[in-house]
């Protein structure tokens, strides 16, 4: 039985709900199963693929793992499904896909060697 179930209440449906609501849902996902430094970066217009990105750190592969298993448990639960996600057996970075938002769990070491965070902040201050 689920967290909500037990509660005794359902979480309304995410089906409609815009990009900026989605990326909030899944920043709220991440942070109730402690994810370390989460960013929600709008990449409206400048962008094709995605309007949001969310990003966040794990404190191990397997936190990784649990995070991007958590998030799409959870918003499925809301009607919300991925249309991809990738690294599955991989250790350190998991993307799931909602189209409108993308969202990006890594392990420390990734998340600074990629360093998205800094890409898409200075393309924010253009």
């Amino acid at each position: 039985m689920n967290e909500e179930m037990m509660a005794g209440e359902q979480l309304p449906s995410l089906a409609d709900a815009t990009a900026a609501e989605l990326a909030e849902a899944c920043r709220a996902v991440l942070d109730s199963k402690k994810a370390a430094n989460i960013a929600v970066i709008s990449v409206q217009g400048r962008s094709d693929i995605t309007d949001f990105l969310v990003l966040a750190t794990g404190t191990s592969a397997p936190h990784v793992k649990a995070l991007a298993d958590e998030l799409e448990y959870k918003l499925s639960l809301r009607d919300v499904h991925p249309l991809h996600a990738d690294g599955v057996g991989t250790r350190s970075w998991q993307i799931v896909d909602y189209g409108t938002v993308m969202v990006h769990v890594f392990d420390r070491e990734s998340r600074e060697f990629f360093n998205l965070d800094k890409l898409y902040k200075e393309t924010t201050e253009e």
